[in-house]
């Protein structure tokens, strides 16, 4: 569209666009040159702040101060990380202590029915361990599960914007397997409150020790060796990070 075309077409569409000067001394050779000294013009008939458009484009995050700000948060959550896995093995030792006893109180090691110290009036702390809730047990259980939830949790949303796990250093390795050991107990855990479950309400899914004894024995085995499998594993992972 020439010149005398836009000063004709312009006017029915309320706009007054005048050629810069330069625009009338230019080549035919740069048409893109001319247009763009036309957009231009119109823009400033237009009030259209080009500047000002620029400038409200949202800007870039900077990279260096977004890696400052997730080293700080990696930092503080550590620090909480840490105290929490302490206080979450601690109870853990506790819950699997408590299992224990009174795992050998009810089946004795690998006994028969007869022979369990239950049954022979031998139980530790006492005969009222052979019945009704464990409480002491059931408490410690659920209290290192709440622990142990916000422990994994945690590590969970640690950032590591330096991937420390990856590279071969002897840091990195120690980091990876500490990884791995986090997965394993994790899944002890869940294993855990399942078998615990079952256990626990063992009369009303229609098992009792009188007729089912080697039925409930075996799942209080597996049981406590799941809960002696998650001690050592979540004992491994802290012992990599603390030595």
């Amino acid at each position: 569209m020439g010149p005398f075309a836009l000063l004709v077409a312009t006017p029915v569409f309320g706009m007054a666009l005048q050629l810069h000067a330069a625009a009338l001394v230019m080549p035919a050779t740069t048409p893109r040159v001319l247009t763009s000294v036309v957009a231009l013009t119109a823009d400033a008939e237009l009030g259209v702040d080009t500047e000002a458009s620029t400038d409200n484009e949202p800007e870039a995050a900077d990279p260096e101060a977004l890696y400052v700000e997730q080293m700080r948060s990696r930092e503080d959550l550590a620090g909480v990380h840490r105290v929490l896995g302490i206080s979450t093995w601690g109870f853990m030792l506790a819950t699997v202590a408590g299992g224990f006893v009174q795992y050998y109180n009810q089946y004795g090691f690998f006994a028969d029915q007869a022979s369990s110290p239950c049954v022979k009036g031998t139980a530790i702390f006492g005969q009222g361990q052979c019945s009704g809730v464990p409480w002491l047990h059931a408490i410690g259980a659920g209290i290192t599960t709440l622990l142990y939830a916000s422990t994994f949790t945690l590590s969970l949303l640690m950032p590591d914007p330096d991937n420390l796990a990856e590279g071969p250093g002897e840091f990195a390795s120690t980091l990876r397997l500490h990884k791995l050991l986090r997965w394993i107990h994790f899944g002890g855990m869940i294993a855990q409150a399942v078998l615990g479950v079952l256990v626990a309400n063992s009369q009303a899914l229609g098992l009792d020790r009188a007729n089912d004894y080697g039925t409930l024995q075996t799942l209080a085995t597996v049981h406590m060796a799941t809960g002696l499998v998650t001690f050592g594993a979540l004992t491994w992972a802290g012992a990599l990070m603390a030595f």
